[in-house]
């Protein structure tokens, strides 16, 4: 075992002998000179130091409470799957205008054009978190199960049928209205000349929250257009970042993100007595994605902990009139 590898396992011990001091410090015991809000800070960039050479942008907002704590959040990542909820919500304003149907049938082709040269691309269901999609190309199929594959099983061939509709310079238009001024959504999944030139989609952390707080707050698109996003996110199948932090049965809805070195989650959490929180990690740099995994999590499981301490602390002074 290599001295780095010891060092790891050393600072994640220490960081979890901490989570136990962090419940008590949030009870009432800070140590002198240090707010809530650094002790929750300072708990994560512990964790985050945990690994060599990791980048991490955290971005947590609790809306009703006004709490918010920022960790290179307007540092610049690779957007991965995250940049499908801002595409998802770019169709539900369409179909709030009128321009479109959720039930209307899009002929499901697997051929793109770069957005480079117009040239022809093709995806491989290989590569596919949802291969099964590929099953009903040729057929059509329904603008709603197309963003329900697109999100709940991150399918790359239903995003790109997808974005074919709304169009990267649109959805990037209108995030832009929401006020995230850094994301970039520009192409589909897999347009490899694009990638090789550098134009991908891009995303910080503050955008995403930005964006997910504007769903959660019903802003993004009419009310109920944002109601059955929030839905579409809760049925989110791959739970192993952000939920994996939470208590069981917590509601998480959420889109995560992966490409190589590079893992994100953006979620609203749902606790069972409080208010709903936003909270987004984005990680790049780490190539175990067990490692990123867990890392994320363990983000997730000590803002949880801060947060259910403020909320106790705020009902503690409703009861006493405070």
């Amino acid at each position: 075992m290599n001295r780095i590898l010891i060092a790891m396992l050393v600072m994640h011990v220490t960081y979890l002998g901490e989570l136990g001091v962090g419940v008590r410090g949030w009870g009432g015991v800070m140590p002198a000179g240090e707010s809530v809000t650094d002790s929750l800070e300072s708990r994560i960039r512990m964790r985050i130091r945990a690994i060599p050479g990791a980048a991490v942008g955290v971005a947590y907002a609790n809306l009703s409470r006004g709490q918010s704590l920022y960790i290179n959040a307007d540092t610049s990542f690779h957007a991965a799957s995250t940049m499908k909820v801002p595409v998802m919500i770019e169709i539900f304003r369409r179909v709030d205008a009128g321009e479109i149907a959720l039930d209307q049938g899009i002929l499901l082709v697997n051929q793109f054009g770069s957005i480079v040269d117009g040239s022809p691309y093709s995806l491989d269901p290989a590569e596919d978190s949802d291969s099964a999609m590929y099953h009903q190309a040729g057929t059509r199929v329904t603008l709603r199960e197309l963003l329900e594959r697109m999100i709940v099983r991150s399918s790359n061939l239903a995003t790109n049928a997808v974005i074919a509709i709304a169009g990267g310079e649109q959805v990037t238009a209108t995030m832009r209205n929401l006020g995230a001024r850094a994301i970039q959504v520009r192409r589909g999944v897999e347009d490899g000349k694009a990638y090789a030139l550098g134009l991908n989609n891009t995303t910080t952390a503050r955008d995403l929250a930005i964006i997910m707080a504007t769903v959660e707050e019903g802003k993004a698109a009419s009310p109920a257009s944002c109601a059955a996003m929030r839905e579409i996110l809760l049925r989110q199948e791959f739970n192993d970042e952000i939920p994996a932090g939470v208590p069981k049965g917590v509601k998480v809805a959420h889109k995560t993100g992966q490409i190589t070195a590079t893992l994100h989650d953006a979620a609203i959490i749902y606790p069972h007595n409080g208010d709903s929180y936003v909270l987004v990690v984005l990680t790049g740099g780490i190539s175990d994605e067990k490692v990123a995994r867990s890392l994320i999590a363990d983000i997730s499981r000590v803002v949880w902990l801060y947060d259910a301490a403020m909320q106790g602390a705020r009902s503690r002074a409703d009861v006493d009139g405070k």
